[in-house]
This record gives C-alpha cells, sequence and structure tokens, in this order.
C-alpha cells in the first residue's frame, strides 16, 4: 500500500496533467460537434473492426457446423430430386417441388481419407450403418458419381471408388438408351473408360455420360463425365469411350450416400424368379 502512495506522491505532476488534460478534450467534444461527431465515428470504426474480428472468430469456430447443416439440407434437396417422377432437368424438378415418391434416402458423410494413386483405390467415410449405410449403396456428391459402399461398421464405411480397376458401373450417354460398363483401366486419375457402347450409337465429342439407373445403386441421370475420346477396333462392334470426369478424385471432402428403400425387395424377387 506504501508503495501505491509514493508512486501517486512521486508522479503528482504528470497525473494531474493527464487529468486535466482528459478534462479538457472531454470538454471540447461536448462543447463541439465537429469534434464530437468525429470521436464518435473513430470509436463506432474501432468498435465495429473489433466486432467484426470476433464474428469472423466465431463464424471460423462454428465451420464445422454450418457445413454439417448445408450438407444436411443438400441432402434433403437431393432426395426430392431423385425422388421426382420420371427424369428431367435438376432445375426444372427444384423449380416444381413435386411430391416425392419415397424412393430414396440421402445421407450426408465426410471423406476422412481417400486413396487415388493405386490400381484399387478406396474412400473411408465417417457414417456407418448406425445412420443407415451399408454395402453396395452408391455414393456421389455435388458433381457426380464417387463410388460404390463396399463395406460398414457402425461409424464408419469404405467406398470403392470410380478410380478402382474392379469397379463396374452402369452407365449411358445422356438423352440415349445406349447402356454401357463404365470402369478404370488404372492410368488417369482424371478419366475412366465407357464400353459395350454399339458402334450404331451417334456419339460425340463433349456428350454428357450419366448413369443408366439400370441397377438400383445409383438413381438414373447422375453425372458422370463427358465423352473426350471414342475408338473402335476391326473386330469389335463396340466402342471403347474415353470420359472426363467431372470430379477431381484427388478433392473430395462431403459425399452423399444414396440408399434405395425399395432395393431389397427388387433384388429378393430377382433371386426368387431365377431360381424357379
Amino acid at each position: 500500500m506504501q508503495q501505491i502512495i509514493n508512486f501517486f506522491i512521486k508522479n503528482s505532476s504528470k497525473l494531474l496533467f493527464l487529468l486535466l488534460l482528459t478534462i479538457s478534450l472531454v470538454l471540447i467534444i461536448q462543447t463541439h460537434s465537429f469534434h464530437k461527431s468525429s470521436f464518435i465515428s473513430s470509436a463506432n470504426g474501432v468498435t465495429g473492426f473489433v466486432y467484426d474480428k470476433i464474428n469472423n472468430t466465431k463464424e471460423f469456430l462454428h465451420l464445422k457446423d454450418e457445413n454439417k447443416i448445408l450438407a444436411d439440407e443438400n441432402a434433403q434437396l437431393r432426395e426430392l430430386l431423385y425422388n421426382s417422377v420420371g427424369p428431367s432437368d435438376s432445375l426444372e424438378v427444384l423449380k416444381r417441388f413435386p411430391t416425392p415418391s419415397d424412393e430414396f434416402d440421402v445421407i450426408p458423410a465426410k471423406v476422412i481419407r481417400n486413396s487415388f494413386n493405386l490400381k484399387e483405390n478406396y474412400l473411408t467415410i465417417k457414417g456407418g450403418t448406425k445412420h443407415g449405410i451399408k454395402a453396395d449403396l452408391g455414393v456421389i456428391n455435388s458433381n457426380g458419381v464417387i463410388g460404390i459402399i463396399e463395406r460398414a461398421s457402425n461409424g464408419y464405411a469404405t467406398v470403392q471408388s470410380i478410380l478402382n480397376t474392379e469397379s463396374r458401373i452402369n452407365a449411358k450417354i445422356k438423352g440415349a438408351n445406349h447402356f454401357g460398363t463404365l470402369q478404370w483401366d488404372g492410368k488417369n486419375t482424371g478419366y475412366v473408360q465407357l464400353t459395350d457402347i454399339p458402334r450404331l450409337a451417334d456419339i460425340f465429342k463433349g456428350d454428357t455420360i450419366v448413369t443408366g439407373g439400370i441397377s438400383t445403386i445409383f438413381p438414373e441421370n447422375i453425372p458422370i463425365g463427358v465423352i473426350e475420346k471414342a475408338y473402335t477396333n476391326e473386330t469389335s462392334n463396340y466402342y471403347t469411350i474415353n470420359v472426363r470426369l467431372f470430379n477431381d478424385m484427388t478433392n473430395i471432402g462431403y459425399v452423399y450416400v444414396i440408399k434405395n428403400k425399395d432395393s431389397e425387395e427388387i433384388e429378393e424377387l430377382e433371386e426368387n424368379t431365377g431360381n424357379e
């Protein structure tokens, strides 16, 4: 306590000067509108800057939650799209907001591991059986097809990437009924190959390749990529088409798992039909 008293006694002149200076500034600001407005503007600028930085920090801290909310909202919109009756342009579907047929569930998930430099590549996603995810479900993102669920545990699942030489996905040329098999030759991560398209088909560079919808894994018309090049040989009546992927498979974040609610019923019916 004595040290505090000694400090005030020792610096009494300086403290008195600062006190008188503060009183003078207050009087000037209060009695002169120009100075008052300038002071308030400066104070508001500093306050606004501080609030802005605080808000940016809060947004950054809550970015994970916001991404999850957006992923859930996108999943709901995609359910609406994929459950619409009949193939149509996505924008037109969203404009009409048709009554869902309740055939597909869309489950958002986050990619936590992604390989793309092997012959048989896989992704691991955060989402498993407790979220309704199981084997043989299609996986997409906003750009198109990613792959197919291979195995699922309680909280996680592995996805057979479209960049896997063992992958086989039913696909077609958009707007046509020429179906083929989509697979990867293990060479370029930006391209996959579409086979079994007959030479009678009219194909052009830049044509869009989409899912065929024949299997229960993917809804029809999910985008995959565009035709880059097509070639045949003298002994084949079918094209081999190089398809440039819409997705950059080396940079995948959130994905959507597509669950066909009727798949088990369809598979059981087909199995029983084959055994008769």
